[in-house]
């Protein structure tokens, strides 16, 4: 009789190692079928971030020269306020492509302050004294300097009208050599 209980648990043996190894075979294949899918999650973000989807990480994109920053003579500028009484005192770097760029913007420097002194002259310390004030002056002084490179046009006319007359076509984008303006100070009395 004393066979007959072993007999029975080596039945049982086999039974357990078939349910073992499907437990495990399971979990292998849970494992790769997540793998698999971190995988493709992954790869799709990466190529999301290829196509400028998603925020590119700060130092994504280093630059191959560094710009060149040409600072202007500080200038004092009587504001457009009622009594005339109100100056601004002005710094300003302008932010060109390179030093090609640098030199070509040089020969034109005093055409260009003298029109950023006409475009400050225009506004009042109200307007200044804002930060939109302050973007929307950074803007006309970007589209000043531009103006003896051919530039400083209206944006809102990107499109021009074809030849035919019926379809209408976007300008290609033309890169002057004034990039960016900076403020290295601004003082309103």
């Amino acid at each position: 009789m004393a066979d007959q209980p072993d007999a029975a648990e080596g039945k049982k043996a086999p039974f357990k190692t078939k349910k073992l190894l499907v437990i495990v075979g399971a979990l292998v294949l849970v494992l790769a079928v997540a793998a698999g899918g971190a995988f493709y999650f992954l790869k799709q973000r990466a190529a999301a971030g290829d196509e400028g989807e998603e925020e590119a990480p700060a130092t994504a994109h280093i630059p191959d020269k560094p710009p060149v920053y040409m600072p202007l003579d500080n200038m004092v500028v009587n504001l457009a306020d009622p009594g005339g009484e109100r100056v601004a005192q002005l710094g300003i770097t302008l932010v060109v492509a390179d030093e090609k760029a640098g030199a070509a913007v040089r020969s034109f420097l005093p055409t260009i302050r003298s029109g950023v002194l006409m475009l400050v002259s225009q506004r009042t310390s109200e307007e200044l004294l804002t930060g939109e004030g302050k973007e929307k002056l950074a803007k006309d002084i970007l589209r000043e300097a531009s103006l003896p490179f051919g530039g400083g046009g209206d944006e809102s006319e990107d499109e021009v009208a074809s030849d035919a007359g019926k379809k209408k076509k976007k300008k290609p984008a033309t890169t002057y050599p004034v990039t960016q303006v900076l403020f290295s100070s601004l003082i309103i009395q």
